[in-house]
């Protein structure tokens, strides 16, 4: 495997290859900053232009468009609150205050690096553990998918937010607004009152940009002011070199892309959990959590890393087993098989420079974002916040406008844009946590679907959810954090009580 490995490196590295992944990394960066494009919409768009090119070519193409669009998803979120893709939630978070705080340049560099990082430590994975890491994903069935969204989602709901009941109450919202549609598994409708808009359930790209777009425009109106919209904000302090980052950031990188790779390797999972939970592990390490949501760049470096290494990793179950881990490699198999290559197993033998080019082209990729992520991001669209609001707000309203209306070509979906807009706006001013919402819509169901197709399964034996062994580790897990967030609250009620006390 390995002499096959670096046989397929010069081919990687040929003239072709190199141009389409600089074009690639360049037009994903561009498309995960523009919020209602996404890379799925632009690969798709892109296969059937690349029918008579070399499959290197084509597959150099995918690789920067997915490594680059998980990196420009966090411009916006980082300059404008707004997620440029559903990945780059948790980079709101700390991303933004940031930015209010005079820090954007050293956020966007912290994202640009930690992008790269994580899809390195992705790719690593993909080309040295795929076979043995896809034999994990074989012994997940419904029982363990069941915990691992039921994991995700309350994790998020405690850890994220001072309020747990807040928490729990906006998950609890985003799980019934993910259940708006055809049941899965009988077909019937739910909660649809009999419109045809809504039998296909809420589209999540849609939601994403309502709940996190329209708020910090309406604030961004509000607040007429804009005196931390200057370039003083984006120059980057000489000390703060790539070195420097390492430094302080290997940790979390680290461990962030491992949470990102073990996600990545479960099909359907998706990057925004990846970096959900990899900021929520960050933060439950800090030795100081609150300052987590004021402006943290190692809250920016979790997320970001965990994210990107979702990438090459979902990539595992696809190209070994033919399964694909989310839609952009099941579009990778797609391409695979517009050139006549049959995913699986057997892709190794009988197209090892193909397969093995293709991980190769997700490394350097990944490195390439140092390059023009640096050259782009801080450079170019930085400057947008130099932009007075009177300008900036008609202009990303239109710009959502048009993104949104481009997903379906349907004028419906602008009225649930600002529908969710409005709600969002409620939300924040009621200081509710959206994250918890939004992971509510997109594990909310997977949870349900899982749970009851372990019942079919069991016939309703309740004890196959507690019985399996992977099922007990994620139950485990999952008290630690909830014990762990009851213990630090506790503490710091007898602190505070104490102190008040001794007064």
């Amino acid at each position: 495997m390995f002499e096959s490995l670096f046989h397929a490196l010069p081919v990687a590295l040929s003239t072709e290859s190199v141009i389409s992944m600089l074009i690639g990394t360049l037009a994903g960066i561009l498309i995960g900053a523009l919020p209602g494009l996404n890379p799925v919409m632009a690969i798709a768009l892109m296969l059937p232009l690349t029918y008579g090119l070399d499959p290197l070519i084509a597959l150099g193409l995918v690789a920067g468009i997915y490594n680059g669009s998980m990196y420009g998803g966090a411009i916006p979120a980082i300059l404008l609150k707004i997620p440029g893709t559903p990945s780059a939630i948790a980079t709101t978070f700390d991303g933004y205050p940031m930015t209010q705080n005079g820090q954007g340049g050293l956020a966007l560099k912290t994202a640009c690096w930690s992008s790269a990082i994580g899809g390195v430590f992705s790719a690593l994975a993909l080309m040295t553990l795929a076979p043995l890491l896809a034999k994990v994903t074989l012994a997940f069935g419904p029982a363990e998918y069941f915990w691992v969204a039921t994991f995700g989602l309350i994790s998020i709901a405690v850890l994220v937010g001072k309020d747990v009941s807040k928490g729990m109450l906006c998950a609890l919202l985003g799980v019934l607004i993910g259940l708006v549609g055809v049941d899965s598994l009988t077909g019937e409708e739910r909660y649809t009152f009999g419109s045809l808009y809504l039998t296909g359930g809420f589209e999540l790209l849609i939601v994403l940009i309502g709940l996190y777009a329209i708020p910090p425009i309406i604030e961004m109106a509000e607040n007429k002011s804009s005196s931390h919209f200057n370039a003083e904000s984006f120059k980057v302090n000489a000390s703060v070199t790539g070195v420097s980052l390492v430094r302080q950031h290997w940790k979390t990188w680290t461990r962030s892309s491992l949470i990102g790779i073990s996600v990545g390797i479960l099909p359907g999972a998706g990057g925004n959990l990846a970096g959900l939970l990899s900021y929520n592990e960050a933060k439950r390490r800090s030795p100081e959590p609150d300052s987590f949501g004021t402006g943290n760049p190692v809250g920016i470096a979790a997320a970001e890393s965990g994210n990107s290494a979702d990438n090459a990793s979902s990539m595992i179950p696809s190209l070994t087993l033919g399964i694909p881990g989310n839609l952009i490699a099941a579009l990778v198999l797609g391409a695979l098989m517009i050139h006549g290559l049959q995913p699986g197993p057997q892709l190794f033998t009988r197209a090892p420079d193909v397969v093995f080019g293709f991980m190769w082209q997700m490394l350097l990729t990944s490195l390439v974002l140092l390059l023009l992520g640096g050259m782009v991001a801080t450079r170019l669209f930085a400057q947008v916040l130099r932009l007075p609001a009177a300008l900036l707000v008609p202009t990303t309203l239109v710009l959502m406008a048009i993104g949104v209306y481009t997903v379906n070509g349907r004028v419906t979906d602008l009225y649930v844009m600002l529908a969710f807009g409005l709600l969002g706006y409620v939300l924040n001013r009621l200081d509710y946590p959206l994250a918890p919402v939004v992971l509510g819509i997109l594990l909310g169901p997977m949870a349900e679907q899982n749970l009851r197709l372990s019942m079919l399964i069991s016939q309703n034996d309740w004890t196959i959810l507690f019985t399996r062994p992977i099922s007990q580790g994620i139950i485990l897990l999952l008290l630690f954090v909830l014990f762990s967030k009851l213990w630090k609250g506790g503490w710091s009620r007898l602190i505070a009580y104490l102190k008040i006390k001794n007064q």
